[in-house]
């Protein structure tokens, strides 16, 4: 495995090793992850993951549904 040396605001580095943390990863392994993720994707394996990343979430809508208008309001 190569070495490399990124640059990148300070708010990023703290942010990205906390939430590092929060899921029991290194920071170097949150980078590799999401590296690895963004340069070999095929969409459905996107989809896949992404929807394996929001069931691992723990929260709850309370029952409470959006509408179409509201998802895309952004």
């Amino acid at each position: 495995m190569k070495n490399i040396t990124l640059a990148m605001d300070e708010e990023i580095l703290v942010l990205g090793r906390e939430y590092a943390k929060r899921h029991n990863l290194s920071f170097n392994a949150l980078v590799r992850k999401s590296l690895e993720k963004t340069v070999r994707h095929t969409s459905k394996d996107w989809l896949d993951e992404m929807f394996k990343d929001i069931d691992k979430e723990n929260v709850n809508s309370k029952g409470k549904k959006w509408t179409r208008e509201e998802l895309y309001r952004g």
